[in-house]
C-alpha cells in the first residue's frame, strides 16, 4: 500500500493542478495590467474595472478548488466558465474604440477551459473551448482572422492537455494494478516459504510414517498427502477453486468432482474463457500427479469443462480397472493452436481387443465419456497400451472454439 500511495502522490495530476492555480493568478493580473495599460480605448471603462475587480477576488478566492481533482467540482466548473463568458459578453459594453481589442479577462479564459480538460479529459475541454469560441464570435460579430486563430488555438491545446490526461490516468491504474499484484506475489512467496518450512513438512511426514506403520494409520497419511498436494497447487499458483468431494475422494480414490456443466452453481455456465488448470487441479492428489506449464492454459468454457470431464473418466477407470492403489499422472502442454492432455498410469495395461468388447457388452465409457466428449469439441482421443507397461490417454482439443462445441451447449 506504501508504494501504491507513493504512486498517487506523484500522479501526473497534481504538477498539472499546481501549474493550472499558477496559469489563473498570473493571467488575471496580466488581463488586468492589460486593462489598465489600454483603458484610454474604452468609453466605459467602469465596466472593466468591476469585472477585473469580481475576476481577482473570484480567482484567489477559488485557488483551493483548483488543488486537486476532487475540489473541482462540477458546479465550480460551471460557474468559472460562467465567469470567463460573462468577461468576453460585457467586452463591447466597454465599448472599445478599436473594436478589435483583446476581451476584458484576455487569456485567463484559458484557464477555465484547461481546467474542464485537467478534471474531464479532452470531451469536457471539447464542450468548454466550444462554447467560449461562440461567446468570442458573438463579442465580434463576424469571424476575423485573429479571432478564428485564438479560437483554434485554444481548442487544440485544451483537447490535446484533456487527452494526456486521460492516458496518464490509465497509465497510472495500470501501474498500480501491477504493484498491487507484486506485492500480493511477494506476500505469498514469503507465506509458502512459511508453509513449506512447517505444514507440508509436517503433512509429509504423516504420510509416510502412515504408510510405514499401516491399518488405520495408512488412510490417514493418504489423506495427509492430498491435503499436501492441494496446499503446494495453492500456495504456488492459487488455482485451486472450491469443490465438492465426492463420495470416492473421501475414500481415497483417484477421482474428485470438478465443476458440473450442468449444474450453474458450480461455476460452469460462464461462457468465457476458462483456465483449465483450475477444472484439472482438484484431481491431484497422493496417487495423481499434475504437471502442468505454470501459466493459465486458457480455452472456451465449453471446452475446457468437457476436456476435464475427459480426464476425470480416464482417471475413474483407472480405479475401477487397475485400483485404488493405483498411481496416475496428468501433463498439460499447451500448444499455439492446441491443447494436450496426457493420462498414464500405472496398471497392467489393456488386453487386445478388450475395448471392442466392452464396447460390444455396452459399456461404453471410452467411446462415450472420452471419445464422444472430444468429438463434440472438435478434438481426438488416442489411447494407447501395452500389457504390463499401463495405459495413455491422449486428449487433444484446438483452442478455437469449434461449431459442435457451440451447439452442445
Amino acid at each position: 500500500m506504501a508504494r501504491r500511495e507513493q504512486v498517487l502522490r506523484m500522479s501526473v495530476e497534481l504538477p498539472l493542478w499546481r501549474a493550472l492555480s499558477a496559469y489563473r493568478v498570473l493571467t488575471m493580473l496580466y488581463a488586468a495590467a492589460l486593462f489598465v495599460h489600454g483603458r484610454a480605448d474604452y468609453e466605459r471603462p467602469w465596466i472593466g474595472y468591476a469585472f477585473l475587480a469580481v475576476l481577482a477576488v473570484w480567482t484567489v478566492a477559488t485557488l483551493p478548488r483548483v488543488a486537486n481533482a476532487a475540489s473541482c467540482t462540477r458546479r465550480f466548473l460551471a460557474a468559472d466558465l460562467t465567469v470567463a463568458l460573462t468577461g468576453i459578453l460585457l467586452t463591447p459594453l466597454a465599448d472599445t474604440t478599436e473594436g478589435d481589442g483583446p476581451t476584458l479577462p484576455s487569456i485567463w479564459t484559458a484557464g477555465a477551459v484547461l481546467a474542464f480538460a485537467v478534471k474531464g479529459g479532452w470531451r469536457w475541454a471539447a464542450v468548454a473551448s466550444s462554447l467560449v469560441a461562440m461567446a468570442n464570435l458573438v463579442q465580434r460579430g463576424a469571424p476575423s482572422q485573429d479571432v478564428v486563430h485564438n479560437v483554434l488555438l485554444v481548442w487544440v491545446a485544451s483537447i490535446a492537455i484533456g487527452y494526456v490526461v486521460e492516458v496518464a490516468r490509465a497509465s497510472e491504474r495500470t501501474l498500480a494494478r501491477a504493484l498491487e499484484i507484486e506485492a500480493a506475489t511477494r506476500e505469498r512467496e514469503r507465506l509458502a516459504r512459511d508453509i513449506h518450512d512447517s505444514v507440508l513438512q509436517v503433512l509429509s511426514m504423516v504420510q509416510r510414517r502412515g504408510a510405514q506403520i499401516g491399518g488405520e494409520a495408512a488412510e490417514l497419511g493418504r489423506m495427509a498427502g492430498d491435503q499436501e498436494v492441494a496446499l503446494r497447487s495453492l500456495v504456488a499458483g492459487g488455482v485451486i477453486p472450491v469443490s465438492r468431494a465426492s463420495d470416492d475422494a473421501s475414500q481415497g480414490a483417484l477421482v474428485r468432482e470438478v465443476d458440473d456443466p450442468e449444474h450453474p452453481e458450480s461455476g460452469g455456465a460462464s461462457d468465457g474463457p476458462r483456465d483449465l488448470r483450475s477444472l484439472l487441479t482438484p484431481y491431484a492428489g497422493s496417487r495423481v500427479t499434475l504437471s502442468e506449464p505454470g501459466a493459465p492454459v486458457l480455452l472456451p468454457a465449453h471446452a475446457a469443462r468437457e476436456l476435464a470431464a475427459a480426464v476425470g473418466a480416464a482417471l475413474d477407470n483407472v480405479r475401477q480397472h487397475v485400483g485404488d492403489e493405483a498411481r496416475a499422472w496428468i501433463l498439460v502442454e499447451d500448444w499455439p493452436d492446441e491443447v494436450i492432455v496426457t493420462v498414464r498410469d500405472d496398471g497392467p495395461g489393456i488386453p487386445d481387443g478388450r475395448l471392442a468388447q466392452a464396447e460390444g457388452e455396452g459399456r461404453l465409457g471410452v467411446a462415450q465419456s472420452i471419445r464422444g466428449r472430444l468429438r463434440d469439441i472438435g478434438g481426438t482421443a488416442d489411447l494407447v497400451s501395452m500389457p504390463g507397461q499401463g495405459t495413455e490417454v491422449e486428449l487433444k482439443t484446438p483452442k478455437q472454439d469449434d461449431k459442435r462445441g457451440k451447439a452442445a451447449r
